[in-house]
């Protein structure tokens, strides 16, 4: 009867440890699987950042060279626009028409870059949230399938 009751501890401590093992592999595939996820997210918030920072240059420049036209002092260019460069392309217009023209250009370009920011950022958080949900989801269901065994 000892011998007996030996046994059933034995036959119990090993289908614990195999549970325990089982659960261990568990926890290491959805580790696995958060990496992959915070990877994609820093990938593509990495992403979104560098469109956004060359975004903001292009409407820096665009800003500048709207205030140059307008006969402002622009005390600061955005990084690498050469003075030269954009006093050459003022020298180029000839007339009043020739300004309104341009004005209108830059104008046109600056609000086509504004909204293109503004959807860069709209999808940035909605990447964002999809990610933080699709992981959320993941770990619900690792936490589901742990429930069940």
């Amino acid at each position: 009867m000892n011998q007996d009751f030996t046994q059933q501890w034995l036959t119990e401590i090993q289908a614990l440890k195999e549970q325990m093992a089982g659960l261990q592999h568990d926890r290491d595939v959805a580790w696995e699987s958060g990496q992959k996820w915070r990877q994609l997210y820093n990938t593509e918030a990495e992403q979104r950042r560098t469109d956004a920072q060359l975004s903001q240059q292009a409407i820096a420049s665009l800003k500048a060279e709207l205030h140059k036209l307008q006969g402002l002092e622009v005390d600061t260019l955005a990084p690498g626009t050469p003075v030269t460069a954009i006093q050459q392309e003022i020298e180029q217009l000839k007339s009043v028409e020739d300004l309104q023209a341009k004005l209108i250009a830059v104008i046109k370009e600056r609000d086509r870059l504004l909204q293109a920011l503004k959807t860069e950022q709209d999808n940035h958080a909605q990447t964002r949230n999809s990610l933080t949900t699709a992981l959320g989801d993941a770990i619900d269901s690792l936490t589901r399938e742990r429930a069940g065994e």
